[in-house]
C-alpha cells in the first residue's frame, strides 16, 4: 500500500487549544441554556413540620397566626403608661405580675406600675417597661429615673409576621430557622417538593472498585464516590447507577434502566471525542440539548443532553473536571429542577495570594482557600491533582478574557459553601 500525501496539524502543545473550525460555547450561554430548557420534575407531598427540614416549599406558607401575637415585654422589669421625662420618678406598685403565659388579670392604673418577665403579654394599661436593674424597689413602690421613651423594652404584636402575612415563598429550602418562624405562626404542616432522584453513573472499561485489585492500566474509580457525595451534601436523592463498560449498547441499556429510576442523571467519562467515548455519541442520537464544547477549564468535555425525558450531565472522567463542572453547571441545574429555582453561587472579591497570566477564550476556575484575609490557590493547576479538591475550600473564578493577576489583585472566590457544601 503506498503511503497518503498528508501531513500532521501543526503542534499546539495545549490540549485546550480551540479546533479548527469549532465553536466554542461560553460558560455563560451554556448556563443561560440549562436554565431556558429545564423545568421543575418533582412532584408534590405534604410533610409534618418537624420533617420539613431540607425540603423544598412548593407553595407559599402564608402566617396563621402573628408573631409575637400580642404586645410583650422585651426584658425582666417594671411596666406602666409611658413617657418619663427627664428626672425622678416614683410609681406605686399593684398586686400581682405579668409572665410569659401567665398574663396579669386587670388594668394597670395610669401613674402605677406592674411587675413584668420577659415574654410576658403586656398587662391592660402598660405600654413602656424599665428593666429591674434601673430601679430601686422599696415599700411597694419603685423608683428610676428619666427620660424613657413610651414603648421602650416592648415588642409590638406583629412586629415580625402578621397573621395572614407570607411567612416564606415557594421555593425555599427550608432551614432550622425556617422551622422555628413556621412553628411561630402557627404551621403544622407544609407542602413540599418530592427530593429530587440524581443518577451517578461512571463509564469506562479501565475502572474498578476501590478496594478490588487493579491491573495494569486500571484505575480506581474516584467520581462516583465523589459525586454521590455532592448530590447527598447539596440535598438531593443520590442513586447509585454503578459502572458501565466502554460499550455503546451496554451504557444504553444503563441510561434506558436510569431514566426509569431517576430524575437526572450524572455519568462521568465517555463525554470527550474519542473512540470510546459513548456519552455523548449517545446523547447526540437522542437529540442533544448543547453542543459539549465549553469554553471551561477544567472541564471541557461537557454532555448536556437528554435521555427520553430524562436530563443527563456528561461529566468529564478527570475528578477535579468532574466536580468543577457538577458545582458550576449541574448545581443550579438541579436545584431548579427539584423546585427551589435557579441558584447562582455566591462569590467574594478577595485579594490575590498568587500571581497569573490568563489568556482569553475560556473561564477557569482554581482550587483555592482564604488564609489571612487572602486567597491561595493549589500549586498545581493539573487536572490530575486530586489531592487539590481536599486542599481547597472553594474555587477562584477567573472571567473569560486574559487576565494578569498581580499579588492583592481582587479575584472572586466561591466557597465550597455557596454551592450548598
Amino acid at each position: 500500500m503506498s503511503k497518503p500525501d498528508i501531513a500532521p496539524p501543526p503542534l499546539r502543545n495545549d490540549c485546550f487549544a480551540l479546533p479548527a473550525g469549532v465553536s466554542w460555547t461560553p460558560v455563560d450561554e451554556a448556563l443561560a441554556l440549562l436554565r431556558e430548557k429545564l423545568t421543575v420534575v418533582t412532584g408534590i407531598e405534604n410533610v409534618p413540620l418537624m420533617q420539613a427540614a431540607g425540603r423544598i416549599l412548593a407553595s407559599d406558607v402564608l402566617a396563621k397566626r402573628s408573631n409575637p401575637p400580642q404586645a410583650n415585654t422585651a426584658v425582666d422589669g417594671y411596666g406602666f403608661a409611658g413617657p418619663v421625662p427627664d428626672g425622678s420618678c416614683v410609681l406605686p406598685l399593684v398586686d400581682g405580675r405579668a409572665a410569659a403565659g401567665i398574663p396579669f388579670r386587670g388594668e394597670v392604673p395610669l401613674g402605677h406600675a406592674v411587675r413584668v418577665l420577659t415574654g410576658a403579654a403586656l398587662p391592660q394599661g402598660v405600654d413602656t417597661v424599665i428593666l429591674e436593674e434601673d430601679v430601686t424597689l422599696e415599700r411597694g413602690h419603685v423608683a428610676f429615673r428619666g427620660p424613657l421613651k413610651q414603648g421602650a423594652n416592648t415588642r409590638n404584636a406583629g412586629e415580625d409576621v402578621v397573621e395572614g402575612a407570607l411567612a416564606l415563598p415557594a421555593g425555599r429550602w427550608l432551614t432550622s430557622a425556617d422551622l422555628a418562624l413556621l412553628s411561630a405562626v402557627g404551621v403544622a404542616e407544609v407542602s413540599v417538593r418530592k427530593t429530587l432522584r440524581v443518577g451517578v453513573l461512571s463509564t469506562g472499561d479501565e475502572l474498578v472498585e476501590p478496594g478490588d485489585s487493579a491491573g495494569p492500566g486500571q484505575i480506581y474509580d474516584a467520581n462516583r464516590p465523589m459525586l454521590l457525595s455532592l448530590v447527598e451534601r447539596m440535598g438531593f436523592d443520590p442513586v447509585d447507577l454503578g459502572r458501565a463498560a466502554d460499550d455503546r449498547e451496554a451504557l444504553k441499556l444503563h441510561l434506558v434502566q436510569a431514566a426509569e429510576r431517576v430524575d437526572v442523571i450524572l455519568t462521568s467519562g465517555g463525554a470527550s471525542a474519542g473512540d470510546e467515548d459513548h456519552v455523548s455519541a449517545l446523547l447526540r442520537e437522542a437529540g442533544a440539548m448543547q453542543e459539549w464544547r465549553i469554553a471551561l477549564k477544567p472541564g471541557r468535555p461537557l454532555a448536556l443532553g437528554v435521555w427520553g425525558q430524562t436530563p443527563v450531565f456528561g461529566l468529564p472522567g478527570n475528578p477535579v473536571a468532574a466536580m468543577v463542572c457538577t458545582l458550576i453547571f449541574a448545581r443550579p441545574a438541579l436545584s431548579l429542577m427539584a423546585g427551589a429555582g435557579w441558584q447562582e453561587p455566591q462569590g467574594f472579591d478577595m485579594p490575590a495570594a498568587f500571581e497569573k497570566r490568563k489568556k482569553p477564550g475560556r473561564r477557569e476556575y482554581l482550587r483555592a482557600r482564604i488564609r489571612d484575609g487572602k486567597a491561595e490557590v493549589f500549586h498545581s493547576e493539573g487536572s490530575g491533582r486530586i489531592s487539590g479538591l481536599s486542599w481547597a475550600e472553594g474555587l477562584v473564578e477567573i472571567e473569560d478574557g486574559a487576565r494578569d493577576i498581580k499579588q492583592g489583585d481582587l479575584v472572586r472566590f466561591i466557597p465550597y459553601g455557596s454551592f450548598g457544601l
